[in-house]
């Protein structure tokens, strides 16, 4: 018998299932009660590879993110990218620009929904996603309140032939305006190679005096909210929707 792949396994929290609504790129998790509702865009890891079945957005991780969050009042939404390793002339590459391009478009559209308050958005990034924060931690629009990072790599890999520009440690270095509020989910049995770019990123904003609130979970691994059925990762991903419901309130 065929093992179930990781990112086909259960999500760690079991919040109320409820009917979402599939536009392109993107599913809605709507809250009930009149709108507009502040909205949460959750931005899946990479690269995948073309054609993957299931996409991201129907693995029940992402399913369950949905739901918690618009248990909370929030509206979410899924957007799925095209974060993908490409041919190009040096080699393979990884093709954040087009990634960044597609969820940059799903924020646009999210905001321009009747049912959401576009002065109230948060971005939550998980894994290979990290770097597509890169240019909201430069821009940093004053109608995003918020940015989350669980298990996130940010700053390019060697071999992945990812563009330099994406690199979240060297933006919330910059000078501008204020960095909106950062919440980073970091593991305890993180892979190295991604655990150096977590430390590097923190100090990077601890130069700038940006602060960046950590909710450490020792035992986990990276995908701890599908691998890690334990009390310790479901009060992390508890712990970390409820700092974005907070960030997100009137």
């Amino acid at each position: 018998m065929d093992e179930t792949p990781n990112f086909l396994r259960p999500f760690v929290l079991t919040p109320a299932a409820r009917r979402h609504e599939r536009e392109a790129n993107l599913d809605w998790y709507v809250p009930e009660g009149g709108g507009p509702h502040p909205a949460v865009v959750l931005v899946h890891g990479g690269p995948l590879p073309a054609g993957l079945h299931p996409g991201p957005r129907d693995w029940p991780v992402y399913r369950g993110y949905g739901c918690l969050l618009a248990d909370r009042g929030l509206l979410a939404v899924t957007v799925e990218h095209r974060m993908r390793v490409v041919a190009g002339p040096q080699g393979p590459v990884t093709d954040c620009p087009t990634a960044a391009l597609d969820v940059a478009s799903a924020v646009d559209r999210v905001r321009a929904d009747p049912r959401v308050d576009g002065g109230r958005i948060a971005l939550w990034f998980f894994s290979g996603g990290g770097l597509l924060s890169t240019d909201w931690l430069r821009d940093r629009p004053s109608w995003l309140r918020a940015v989350a990072l669980t298990y996130p790599l940010l700053a390019p890999m060697p071999g992945w032939g990812v563009d330099p520009r994406f690199d979240p440690g060297a933006a919330v270095g910059e000078p501008g305006g204020p960095v909106p509020p950062l919440l980073l989910t970091r593991v305890g049995r993180e892979r190295d190679e991604m655990a150096e770019t977590v430390a590097a990123f923190l100090d990077a904003a601890g130069d700038a005096g940006v602060r960046v609130e950590v909710i450490d979970v020792p035992g986990g691994q990276h995908g701890f909210d599908m691998l890690d059925h334990t009390d310790e990762s479901r009060r992390a991903v508890e712990q970390a929707a409820d700092w974005v419901s907070q960030r997100l309130a009137r």
